[in-house]
């Protein structure tokens, strides 16, 4: 297995985790909020700090947002002074695919699912729990199918405010009850058991479609919020997207050596 020294960076719509892997294993991360721009090289520093000295070490970036990703992009090169490799254009995402042929998936849904099945080899489900939430199924041979995109959480509360007259602003949380005493809660109670239960019910549904019971691993920033004790969820990994660029990495390298 060829182990790998890698600075993975995904870029989210609101934030930007970034993973040093050092002989393939997760030694360092840190994420910024992207629309905060003066703390890019903190996290770039923090994050590459396993790997200084390490002259393989390779950078590798992820994007659901273009945009947002060129001046990232720019900012890594020019902080670090090494070449920012992209997933799909320099390492295809290790995944196969079955989808409509127009079909546009983002970077991050794919990298999770690689992950899981690297870890897993065996039909799975994947929850991404960020600004939208994605319920993802990948079958038994390490097909991606897609599956369900929906707002998430701080979303929800956020339209509910805007869309609204009286309902307030409201930042997520995990309600304190599952009845809500007043309309803050009432709207976090909505929301967090909403979530939950629309994720439960399409899991019923791929697996029933599947005719076995999928393993489920959530991952994101509202999965422990969402997901921590409930019974659906097998596993929460906050760091599956960074584990799928680097081994996307590592694939890329074995598939290589394979073929000399």
């Amino acid at each position: 297995m060829s182990e790998v020294n890698l600075l993975a960076v995904s870029v989210g719509n609101t934030r930007t985790r970034i993973g040093g892997f050092v002989d393939g294993k997760l030694a360092e991360t840190a994420t910024f909020v992207n629309d905060r721009n003066g703390k890019i090289t903190d996290a770039i520093d923090r994050a590459y700090a396993p790997l200084r000295g390490k002259d393989d070490a390779v950078v590798l970036l992820s994007s659901v947002n273009p945009t947002i990703a060129e001046p990232i992009q720019k900012t890594l090169a020019a902080h670090l002074g090494r070449e920012v490799h992209l997933a799909e254009r320099d390492f295809n995402i290790p995944i196969g695919r079955q989808l409509d042929p127009e079909a546009m998936v983002g970077e991050d849904r794919l990298l999770n699912a690689a992950a899981a099945y690297d870890v897993l080899k065996q039909t799975c489900v994947v929850v991404d729990a960020g600004t939208a939430i994605t319920v993802d199924f990948v079958d038994g041979a390490g097909t991606f199918h897609g599956g369900a995109i929906a707002p998430g959480a701080q979303l929800m509360l956020d339209s509910l405010n805007q869309r609204t007259a009286q309902l307030p602003d409201v930042e997520f949380d995990r309600p304190e009850n599952v009845i809500g005493h007043n309309t803050i809660e009432a709207m976090k109670v909505g929301v967090f058991h909403g979530l939950r239960g629309m994720v439960r019910e399409l899991v019923e549904q791929f697996a029933e479609h599947a005719g076995q019971f999928p393993l489920v691993v959530a991952t994101g920033g509202d999965a422990p919020l969402l997901f921590q004790d409930y019974d659906l969820i097998d596993r929460i990994a906050p760091d599956l997207t960074l584990m799928g660029l680097a081994a996307t990495l590592r694939i890329a390298r074995e598939q290589a050596d394979e073929a000399q």
